[in-house]
């Protein structure tokens, strides 16, 4: 069954991630169960505070939805041990023709070689030349004549040059050395002679060993098969194991987390048909060729708390988007094919999700209630942010009495945590950060809520600093460290580059990069739009 990945925004802060888990929770609950939440970043201790105050796990961490090797309908031929027989190879071969190669393994699994129906080819055109067959493990050699063990003989191998002994006119046997593999029918005085002379191995065509001989087979193999001479002697040559046919050197192979962007490079430079693919364990799983390549299989995705494509996860545009739920502007994302869309003007995204249950008919239980309620208050600032609506006061309170909570209390628990002094500004600064291009403009917007804004300007230099760096690095026309506070029902900013724009825009006045908006507790309502007015 084909994952589907809900995820929210880089960054992801409560409602973010929340949101994400209750509709994957949602979908599931109602039939479809490939529904997987996912988030895009680390979360932030307040986020790990209501995960673990309700009982859940964090959702899957992801860093991109690039189409993988693994997205693939690869091809799954069977894959060979390196000490099977050429003739099982070339069955294999036979029975599907849509396979241009065949792995070889060792004893583990893990690559050995590949081998064509091209490589048997030129085997047996070299045997023509030399018809010699050097350490066959004898079981190889019963196995592709469909023979029977006649002898006593100890060996577990067999060398020597493949002889065919016909009528012959002469009275010199056709056998000039020990190492010989004699090919014979029913021929009495040849294989009294063989036997005499002590030759590596016989092999009996639709014959039997005359009792009077069996005494003079000390050293000799022999061996009884079905197949008349001539077939006989052409299957004997397939006894060798494939690990010897197999090519060893040069071989190109992916692994499946591998991206189709870096597997196309490489297969437009190499002239081979087929590739071993790879797992995590060195493995082979099946083989890769040039027509998989051509319309690959996309990853599918739910976005829910944003709709900008600069928010999203990185290689968004090699999936396919099944759906968009949430509560902020549009923005750029494009899709190839209608989906469904949700946007409503609310303050929580998990609003419009508890909404979809009720919608359904499906009570959510006490614990993913509790969870949905916290991101509401968290996305809301305990219902003071300019976002904030009756819906989600009232959808929050209807969570709340399924979990039996009290709001108040989540939310002074939420905020109180939700920025430890102790923290490092650089996770300080990007645990809520957001990137926006609006009318060629490119900058970006951190929000850290808490209940006591003093304390995290005294760590004012290392933000700026931290900030002026970020500026520079990501070629940011501006820069804004919203630090929302709750007790004041504000946001005290910093502001790096653009201080005139900003000025302009919240008509104030900034002392050492540094202002006091009242009543401004939201990014996406307050902060954004009036940016968006000024720039046109």
């Amino acid at each position: 069954m084909e994952q589907i990945y809900v995820t929210g925004h880089r960054n992801p802060d409560t409602d973010s991630v929340v949101s994400a888990m209750a509709y994957a929770a949602l979908r599931n609950a109602l039939g479809e169960r490939q529904y997987t939440a996912a988030r895009l970043g680390h979360l932030s201790d307040e986020t790990r505070l209501i995960l673990s105050r309700f009982g859940f796990e964090p959702p899957l961490l992801i860093k991109n939805m690039r189409t993988q090797v693994l997205d693939l309908d690869y091809d799954v031929p069977p894959i060979l041990h390196e000490a099977v027989t050429v003739n099982r190879a070339w069955s294999a071969l036979e029975e599907d023709h849509q396979i241009s190669a065949i792995p070889i393994t060792d004893d583990e699994g893990r690559l050995r070689g590949m081998m064509t129906a091209g490589d048997i080819a030129g085997y047996d055109m070299q045997t023509i030349t030399d018809p010699t067959l050097r350490e066959v493990p004898l079981f190889n050699i019963l196995s592709v004549l469909e023979g029977q063990l006649l002898s006593e003989s100890e060996a577990m191998a067999v060398s020597g040059e493949v002889v065919l002994a016909l009528p012959q006119g002469t009275e010199l046997p056709p056998f000039r050395q020990k190492e010989t593999i004699l090919f014979c029918g029913n021929q009495p005085d040849m294989l009294r002679a063989a036997l005499e002379f002590g030759v590596a191995c016989v092999v009996l065509c639709q014959a039997e060993l005359p009792e009077e001989l069996r005494a003079l087979a000390r050293d000799t193999c022999i061996i009884s098969t079905p197949y008349d001479s001539y077939r006989a002697v052409r299957r004997v040559f397939q006894a060798i194991p494939v690990g010897r046919l197999a090519r060893t050197e040069e071989i190109q192979f992916f692994h499946l987390d591998d991206y189709i962007d870096d597997v196309q490079e490489v297969v437009l430079q190499s002239r081979y048909r087929s590739y071993p693919i790879l797992d995590s364990q060195e493995k082979v799983v099946g083989t890769l060729s040039r027509y998989h390549l051509i319309k690959p299989r996309r990853k599918q995705v739910v976005l829910v708390d944003h709709n900008e494509a600069s928010q999203s996860v990185p290689g968004l545009e090699q999936t396919d988007i099944l759906a968009i739920i949430d509560h902020h502007r549009l923005a750029d994302i494009q899709t190839k094919n209608p989906i469904y869309f949700r946007n409503e003007p609310v303050g929580s995204t998990c609003t419009i999700v508890a909404g979809m249950y009720q919608e359904r008919g499906l009570m959510p239980s006490g614990k993913l209630a509790g969870l949905m309620a916290a991101a509401i208050v968290s996305d809301t600032v305990l219902f003071k942010s300019p976002t904030s609506t009756a819906r989600d006061r009232s959808m929050a309170e209807r969570m709340a009495h399924i979990a039996g909570i009290s709001l108040e209390e989540l939310g002074r628990e939420i905020f109180s945590a939700s920025a430890p002094e102790d923290q490092p500004v650089q996770q300080l600064l990007f645990a809520d950060f957001k990137e926006f291009h609006i009318a060629g403009h490119n900058f970006g917007v951190s929000q850290i809520t808490c209940v006591d804004s003093e304390r995290h300007l005294r760590r004012k230099g290392e933000f700026l600093s931290l900030m002026e760096q970020t500026k520079a690095d990501h070629g940011y026309s501006m820069l804004l460290l919203m630090l929302t506070d709750v007790l004041l029902e504000g946001s005290k900013i910093l502001c790096l580059g653009g201080e005139d724009t900003f000025q302009q825009a919240f008509n104030v006045e900034l002392k050492d990069h540094e202002a006091f908006l009242p009543r401004v507790m939201s990014r996406k309502k307050q902060i954004i739009p009036m940016l968006s007015a000024l720039w046109g």
